[in-house]
């Protein structure tokens, strides 16, 4: 057999793997949405879902909070595979741009302001607005100074250090009840979630869609520079697209749920470590992945503690981190 057959051959194996993965993990999600639904203090499993009770604590209570995890965390997973492959640097992950502290700055400064009078929408709104301001502060940065991927992460890094320090500075010196309850729902939270801020996840959809068809776009601009511009890549255009991508659904996403780690870093790793390489099914891999295991730590958050629930940014990080580790000592390298 001769090599270009060979290579086809292996090809189309490693193809006919990960869509083995892909039906796999479609069906995990499947799985964690029905467990999630299910799950609470009133456990009420598929056969009772018709029932009395499960208008209020299923269809009412518990399928929007489901609703907008899934959209969170596909969200946060294929952001962070897009930034770790656009950036080339394993430690990239949505909230390294300052993003995400962006929002959660634009959110404290409207509760401060406000006293806490404004609605949940508004609120909602500044978190977006502070987003997106961070990602076109960055842009334009980038673009004015022509900075290069490093340093344009470096900068975001420092972003976000800035905002930190601003929240900080804010809360300690408030004795607003209300901004030091925000702090708790920042580390990541999805009790307030129903059906009125149901709008905030169908936000996120389209954008989420068009990113996970990218995989084709970010196979070429791996491959460097040069080479993606031999094959009509403009590097530059595309940097400027996916990070306005990633910055809108970043802000989307702490309005919807609070800062959550772990899952736009770890979770595009574990797969890679498993095999899927190919942007065209790591991207709609890594949504699904995503989704399944942030409802896995939503419901843990939900039934961990009898008297209070647990912010889901603390779960995901506490059990996410040894597995990522073992996966790391068992293969011996990251990608």
């Amino acid at each position: 057999m001769s090599i270009p057959q060979t290579f086809s051959v292996f090809e189309q194996q490693q193809r006919n793997r990960d869509r083995r993965w892909l039906y796999g993990l479609s069906m995990l999600l499947l799985v964690t949405g029905a467990l999630s639904l299910s799950a609470g203090e009133s456990w009420l499993w598929p056969d009772q879902w018709l029932g009395t009770e499960a208008r209020l604590f299923v269809w009412q209570l518990r399928f929007p909070r489901t609703v907008a995890v899934i959209m969170v965390g596909a969200s946060l997973a294929t952001s962070g595979a897009v930034m770790q492959s656009l950036f080339e640097n394993p430690l990239a992950e949505p909230g390294l741009l300052g993003v995400a502290n962006g929002a959660c700055v634009a959110l404290v400064l409207c509760v401060m302001l406000s006293h806490g009078l404004l609605p949940v929408w508004v609120i909602s709104l500044a978190a977006i607005a502070g987003a997106l301001i961070v990602t076109f502060f960055l842009l334009y940065i980038a673009r004015k100074r022509l900075l290069t991927n490093a340093r344009m992460l470096l900068v975001g890094i420092a972003i976000g250090i800035a905002c930190s320090a601003l929240m900080t500075w804010a809360i300690y010196f408030s004795n607003n009840l209300d901004l030091r309850q925000l702090m708790y729902w920042m580390m990541g939270g999805f009790g307030g979630v129903d059906w009125s801020q149901i709008w905030l996840g169908l936000m996120l959809l389209p954008v989420l869609l068009w990113l996970v068809m990218q995989g084709n776009t970010l196979n070429l601009l791996s491959l460097g520079t040069q080479q993606a511009r031999q094959l009509g890549i403009s590097l530059n255009i595309w940097r400027y697209i996916l990070v306005l991508a990633v910055g809108w659904m970043v802000g989307l996403s702490v309005a919807l749920s609070g800062v959550i780690g772990f899952i736009g870093l770890i979770i595009p790793h574990i797969l890679r470590l498993c095999g899927i390489t190919d942007q065209r099914r790591l991207l709609p891999a890594c949504a699904l992945c995503g989704a399944s295991v942030l409802l896995l730590a939503d419901v843990l958050a939900r039934i961990g503690l009898s008297a209070a629930e647990l912010p889901v940014g603390v779960v995901t990080a506490t059990l996410g981190a040894p597995v990522f580790i073992w996966l790391l000592i068992r293969t011996g390298q990251i990608r």
